[in-house]
């Protein structure tokens, strides 16, 4: 891989230890991928942020680069992380996951991260332009850069995108290249899809049948907004190696290419019936939890959320979580929004996330959600019984205390 004579300096040592290292990553990620050169990035955002992820091993690293002065050079937001940053101790988490988790986060600080702490850095500040290029983890927000911003980036790992952010530099290869972005098979949608659950289940199918490449999606309805292309990202990247799709209208490259000659994958109510089945529980249990936002929701989503809990009220012994960053959770407050929540008997939890919160040890043993990835990955990390739903009977199941509602 070709190097420019200030990449070999600091290759060398001649940066500090720190960036040495970072260079080590990137150029054996570029060697590995064939990558002909670094090229320079507008920004990062960094995963493998919770505690439950890293451990002791990511506070080791963190404080080493941090000791060696290491700085990040681009704007760069992280990922959530284990614990609610606002009411972790009133919500019963653990304490010494929380001083190990804010530890990580004073950490990123010291290096100069924007935080933003969010797996919807588009919504906090971080939102790429059409055609730049970025090195982002965390898979819905890799596949919400590529479809719906036009931005390029891979599906990086956390340590990966930390080394990018040191160095504002990623290796040229994957999907920023242009030939790398062309669609791969033809999926058509047969069936109407009437909820946010749908399009949830939708992505989860299309991941699963698929496996990879880059779908290009016929059929969608004229009306799905960016909360539903989200959800059905987010879920296609749980199910299957996928950092991008194209569909038309909603996708601003969708247009550029032919499908005639693609070989075609049907979708209708049967396979979306049938995933449904294997994520979701079955009837007749007590709900410990009805958790929203995975990934974090939106000022709009959280709006949909405050008009469906007018006059509500959560049952006793029901947690009402509804995770969303800080960025949104400002606005929303301001809008009225969180008020009609916390009256409900609802908790808005800024920067943390279900999947990484303790389940077991706070209680939980029964989650409803309307997330295909929550629901994937809550029963296989947990095993807590999840039950999936659209957002109107999540909350229905929030104020009757049992599934189904």
């Amino acid at each position: 891989m070709y190097l420019t004579r200030e990449q070999e300096a600091l290759l060398a040592g001649e940066g500090g230890e720190a960036l040495r290292l970072a260079m080590e990553i990137l150029v054996a990620l570029g060697e590995v991928y064939g990558a002909e050169r670094l090229i320079p990035i507008e920004s990062a955002h960094i995963s493998g942020t919770s505690y439950t992820s890293c451990g002791d091993a990511g506070i080791d690293l963190l404080s080493r680069l941090a000791s060696q002065g290491a700085r990040l050079k681009v704007p760069s937001t992280l990922n959530p992380v284990a614990i609610p940053l606002n009411n972790w101790r009133k919500l019963g988490f653990p304490e010494q996951l929380a001083s190990k988790q804010l530890a990580i986060l004073d950490l990123y600080a010291e290096l100069g991260a924007a935080g933003a702490v969010t797996c919807r850095p588009y919504l906090a500040g971080n939102l790429p332009a059409f055609g730049s290029h970025v090195a982002w983890a965390e898979s819905s927000a890799v596949v919400y850069a590529n479809s719906l911003l036009g931005a390029r980036t891979n599906m990086e790992g956390g340590v990966a995108a930390l080394a990018s952010a040191m160095l504002g530099l990623t290796p040229l290869y994957g999907l920023h290249l242009a030939e790398n972005r062309v669609p791969t098979e033809l999926v058509k949608v047969d069936v109407e899809l009437s909820s946010d659950l749908d399009f949830s289940l939708l992505g989860y199918f299309v991941g699963e049948a698929l496996g990879g490449g880059i779908p290009f999606i016929q059929g969608l309805p004229s009306w799905a907004g960016v909360e539903e292309l989200k959800s059905m990202g987010a879920s296609m990247a749980t199910s299957g190696s996928m950092a991008m799709f194209h569909a038309p209208p909603h996708t601003p490259e969708a247009q550029a290419y032919s499908v005639e000659a693609l070989a075609s994958t049907s979708v209708g109510r049967a396979e979306l019936s049938r995933v449904l089945e294997r994520l979701s529980c079955s009837g007749g249990l007590k709900v410990d939890c009805v958790a929203l936002g995975c990934p974090h929701l939106s000022l709009e989503e959280l709006r949909r959320v405050a008009s469906l809990l007018e006059g509500f009220k959560v049952a006793e012994g029901v947690k009402l979580w509804l995770f969303t960053s800080e960025a949104v959770a400002c606005l929303a407050r301001q809008a009225g929004y969180l008020r009609v929540v916390e009256a409900a008997g609802g908790e808005v939890l800024v920067g943390g996330c279900v999947v990484h919160a303790p389940l077991k040890e706070l209680g939980v043993e029964v989650l409803v959600t309307n997330s295909a990835k929550a629901a994937h990955y809550c029963a296989s990390i947990h095993g807590v019984e999840v039950c999936l739903a659209p957002l109107h009977e999540c909350l229905r199941a929030a104020e009757v205390g049992r599934w189904p509602p």
